[in-house]
């Protein structure tokens, strides 16, 4: 979006990052800073995400015939918010469900609705543990990535992308949908809270990054990716009782694995 001569400055004028040390000590203590903010939050921050299957339409019609149970793995699970939705409204899937978070990864198996028969859940770091430990490699028909990436370092994001590819089944999507550049989240941080280009810290420790289109595109295609769709999704968040209008910035992408991707 178009930024106003006021927000275009205050960005201009937020130079300061956060000094080298502080930033080794949020990327060493990021999984601590995740569980504890399940802890404060249990699984009533998010809300179930009901949407998913209209906004992807993989999600119901990548199947080649209607008998054919759909593998689905979702990287960055949190407390299930995508996760049960789908399997209540699908009877014909299994979903691999994975999460940096112990905590997250034991309110999951916590819900009434888990079944170990149509779900496996279990934490991992995806820039560092092999996703090929639990799930067997080019199995996956389609992946999800929602408003995950943005909490991992810059410096790290190829690490996850590269890990998904290799479970994926040749031809298999990854759905991505996550925060865009110049969001209004991105504009409410204070000075101080700066770690790098569009990279900054929350109050409580976790991170977030704000993607634009190319910097996505790139990510992906030098994983080997083939790119289907990569756009910026506006919205605007109401808050009636403040009388608020916010413009959110959404990117919002399907990637495939090439049917010849090795």
């Amino acid at each position: 979006r178009t930024l106003t001569p006021e927000e275009g400055a205050k960005l201009e004028k937020d130079t300061t990052v956060l000094s080298n040390f502080k930033q080794q000590k949020l990327e060493s203590d990021a999984q601590k800073n995740w569980d504890l903010f399940y802890k404060r939050n249990s699984t009533n921050f998010f809300k179930d995400r009901h949407w998913t299957t209209r906004e992807f339409e993989e999600l119901k019609g990548c199947r080649q015939t209607e008998a054919q149970k759909l593998v689905l793995l979702e990287a960055g699970c949190g407390v299930g918010n995508c996760v049960f939705p789908l399997l209540e409204e699908d009877l014909n899937i299994f979903v691999y469900a994975c999460d940096f978070s112990p905590r997250a990864v034991e309110y999951v198996k916590e819900n009434p609705l888990y079944s170990a028969e149509r779900c496996k859940t279990f934490q991992c770091d995806l820039t560092k543990e092999d996703l090929l430990q639990t799930i067997p490699p080019d199995s996956v028909d389609v992946a999800t990535l929602i408003f995950v990436l943005s909490a991992i370092h810059p410096d790290k994001m190829h690490l996850a992308v590269e890990n998904i590819y290799k479970v994926l089944k040749p031809g298999g999507c990854l759905l991505f949908r996550d925060y865009g550049l110049y969001d209004h989240a991105m504009l409410r941080f204070k000075s101080g809270n700066k770690l790098g280009d569009h990279f900054y810290v929350r109050q409580d420790g976790t991170r977030s990054f704000f993607f634009s289109e190319e910097h996505l595109a790139q990510l992906f295609t030098s994983a080997g990716y083939e790119t289907l769709v990569n756009e910026y999704v506006r919205r605007e968040t109401v808050n009636k009782k403040e009388g608020l209008c916010v413009p959110r910035v959404f990117l919002q992408s399907k990637f495939k694995k090439p049917k010849n991707g090795a």
